[in-house]
């Protein structure tokens, strides 16, 4: 009878409408996927009809298929909006359990975990206080607020010039606070394992033809001279030695301490590097310098790279990982439930989650300050809406034309 056939034809066209309202209605949506209504015909189970006269008794939604196409990627400067340009899933973990998203919108919550509007943590990869990512597991991100501790200084780095036609200083011996008893002074400032600070001195003291001694000390305290430098016939370092005249225990490298007098360690060993110096025709001067000690930090944001990895950007001018985002990949995307609010689950048709970081085997890469688009295109869902409402009308007209071939019948 054409009524079960028009039937099934104007439940398949009303189920194809919701589809296709469903993708309509989250065009806005972040990280949705688009479904895409397949339907399968009927035929009644006799083995007494024969073939080439079988009659469809209609149709049946057989699934609605997601479509995991990547959606296009809007910046917003936010830096826990995270987007994912290729394959894989946020792993999240809630009271009911882990859920896969491909909504990135995240934000802390009180206790500095990172967390989707319907507070379920993100889940990665942990970094200790040093910032070293262990891949044992995933836990649940989480942003640490407390300062970081401090760096104390151990090697102080220096490329300087010396003046090849500086005169040997006519004062001896060498005094800190007598300048005509040295040829060029240098100041940096070095950090104990406190975080405290103060200046160490440094003083070059020509002593005869490419050959140079070195004074070095706290500004409020003694300065002793730590060896000597010399110079080849173009300028350049070749050797240096300590004080005891002997050669230092690392090429161009002094040794010496400081005193600390605030409870840090003491007394401070530190190391002087002046690899790059040079005694040319000229003024005395410093190109670089700098040492490898920081202050306590706290932190004052961050941001998440192309491979997930979390970084903590500290008042110190310290960076550090703060942990890893991991994504989660499928073989059968497809198999997934969608749970509703932007979450899926795994079941036994979409396989086991493979976990890795950003970036490796299949899995895509994380855009920061960045959320991935619905990949729902509104002018093709608008003609498909169009379609579905063809369908339903022609098979509500097989139903009103079966009612006047049964008006027929009965009138006879």
């Amino acid at each position: 009878m054409g009524y079960e056939q028009g039937l099934s034809g104007l439940a398949g066209a009303s189920n194809d409408l919701d589809v296709i309202g469903n993708n309509i209605a989250n065009a806005n949506t972040t990280g949705f996927k688009q479904g895409d209504a397949k339907f399968a015909d009927v035929y009644a189970n006799s083995v007494a009809t024969a073939v080439d006269t079988q009659i469809g008794l209609g149709s049946r939604l057989a699934s609605v298929v997601q479509q995991f196409t990547q959606g296009t990627i809007s910046t917003t400067n936010q830096a826990l909006d995270v987007a994912i340009n290729g394959n894989g899933f946020f792993q999240m973990s809630g009271s009911n359990g882990v859920t896969y998203s491909r909504d990135g919108s995240f934000q802390l919550d009180k206790n500095g975990y990172i967390v989707n509007s319907s507070n379920l943590q993100l889940m990665g990869y942990a970094a200790n206080a040093a910032g070293v990512i262990s891949t044992a597991q995933t836990v649940p991100l989480q942003v640490p607020t407390a300062n970081i501790p401090p760096i104390a200084t151990t090697t102080i780095t220096g490329g300087y010039n010396l003046n090849a036609q500086d005169p040997v200083p006519s004062k001896t011996p060498f005094s800190a606070s007598d300048p005509t008893s040295y040829n060029y002074p240098s100041t940096v400032q070095v950090y104990d394992t406190l975080g405290g600070t103060q200046q160490v001195n440094m003083y070059f003291v020509k002593t005869a033809t490419g050959a140079w001694d070195v004074y070095a000390g706290p500004a409020t305290g003694t300065v002793a001279k730590i060896g000597s430098a010399t110079f080849d016939t173009s300028g350049n370092l070749s050797s240096t030695t300590n004080a005891a005249g002997a050669p230092t225990a690392n090429a161009l490298t002094f040794d010496f301490s400081v005193p600390n007098t605030d409870g840090s360690v003491t007394p401070q060993n530190l190391q002087l590097k002046i690899a790059g110096t040079t005694q040319f025709g000229g003024k005395n001067g410093t190109n670089n310098q700098g040492q490898d000690g920081s202050a306590s930090g706290q932190l004052t944001g961050f941001s998440v790279g192309k491979d997930g990895v979390l970084t903590g950007n500290y008042s110190n001018g310290r960076t550090t990982a703060l942990g890893q985002v991991v994504l989660a990949n499928f073989n059968n995307q497809n198999g997934l439930v969608n749970l509703g609010g932007n979450q899926y689950a795994e079941t036994a048709a979409s396989g086991v989650p493979q976990l890795s970081a950003p970036g490796t085997t299949n899995h895509g890469v994380l855009q920061g300050g960045a959320l991935e688009n619905s990949n729902v295109v509104l002018t093709n869902q608008l003609v498909d809406l169009i379609t579905a409402q063809r369908n339903y009308q022609a098979n509500a007209q097989t139903i009103k034309t079966q009612q006047a071939v049964d008006n027929t019948l009965i009138n006879m």
